[in-house]
């Protein structure tokens, strides 16, 4: 593709990089706008930046990881003064989305996410296992320094680890989506769509400001966009329902209030998990079925050509390779 080619020139390459570690930084200042302090240290229930830094080296390539690292700099550059025990939080910052996109090349890994495996992959490698890196490091490194007692290295390091982990989860599938768009939805669906925003708008803060705890009213809001919309519906219900929850926790109101920061920590990472794998598991799912049933319509569709080519006496036409019929998609164009 002629985008890709003029990304690979050095003036494409370095604007490139300039705004991943941009988007970078500026999902981080996002991600800094709701805190949470626990045992003294300050973490982000959820860490927007990991998504954005695993969604760039799924699109453009392993090559990216410096803007990474320069985005991950700016970050930190924004909260204290740098010393010499930033270069290991520099270090797990970038590692880790490396991590995760390696682990998922070596899975076969497709970014329309139309597989069950994609979705499980991107769960159990990008999120859980690869961020294991990030918050062990960082989490290590307060400690070393004093700055975290030792008793206070597990509940900081589960939050941290979740954070990082709910990035991934959230917002790595949305850019995936966006980058892959190519074309609006059909008028008439946009009828259903505005519908289930509108219900989203109405139904979601009230669950999660409510004193009696009625979060778990937003699950059959995600079933319906997934079932409707498939994964860009059930994505984006699940990003605004956990941005409201977030907030709602931050706050210590609804089903947050009188709990310890801890407790408010565990709830909302709980809830956050919990939707948000529901949102992509069952999305990616209904995904898999529809393109089956589609595969096996076309399969009919060319049996019936070949047996009326047959019963004619012409011998049948060649059948073309398709790319659904291709059990593993090539690595990105950007991937060295």
């Amino acid at each position: 593709m002629v985008g890709i080619e003029e990304l690979r020139r050095p003036g494409g390459l370095a604007v490139q990089m300039l705004v991943v570690a941009a988007c970078y930084y500026g999902a981080a200042r996002l991600g800094l706008l709701r805190e949470l302090t626990v045992e003294g240290a300050v973490v982000t229930p959820i860490w927007p930046p990991t998504g954005v830094a695993v969604a760039s080296l799924l699109i453009f390539g392993l090559h990216c990881w410096p803007a990474i690292t320069l985005g991950a700099f700016l970050s930190v550059l924004s909260l204290t003064t740098p010393d010499i025990y930033v270069l290991g939080i520099l270090i797990g910052n970038t590692a880790a989305p490396v991590c995760a996109a390696l682990l998922l090349r070596r899975a076969r890994f497709r970014t329309d996410l139309s597989r069950l495996r994609d979705g499980l992959a991107l769960v159990f490698l990008a999120a859980l296992a690869a961020m294991l890196i990030s918050a062990t490091i960082g989490v290590g490194l307060l400690v070393l320094t004093g700055s975290l007692a030792a008793h206070g290295f597990w509940p900081v390091w589960l939050a941290w680890w979740v954070g990082d982990a709910m990035g991934v989860l959230i917002v790595t599938p949305l850019l995936l989506l966006l980058h892959a768009a190519r074309r609006p939805l059909p008028l008439g669906r946009w009828k259903e769509a505005t519908a289930l925003a509108v219900v989203a708008c109405l139904l979601v803060p009230l669950a999660a400001h409510s004193s009696l705890s009625l979060l778990f009213l937003v699950y059959p809001l995600i079933i319906w966009a997934a079932l409707r919309f498939q994964l860009v519906g059930s994505v984006l219900c699940a990003l605004f329902t956990s941005v409201i929850a977030t907030v709602a926790a931050t706050d210590g109101v609804g089903g947050f209030a009188g709990l310890s920061r801890v407790e408010v920590m565990v709830k909302l990472q709980a809830f956050n998990g919990a939707m948000a794998l529901t949102a992509l598991l069952l999305s990616a799912v209904i995904t898999e079925q529809r393109n089956t049933r589609r595969s096996v319509e076309k399969a009919c569709q060319e049996l019936v050509e070949v047996l009326e080519h047959l019963t004619a006496g012409e011998p049948p036409l060649p059948r073309p390779h398709t790319a659904d019929e291709v059990d593993d998609r090539p690595w990105p164009t950007g991937a060295p």
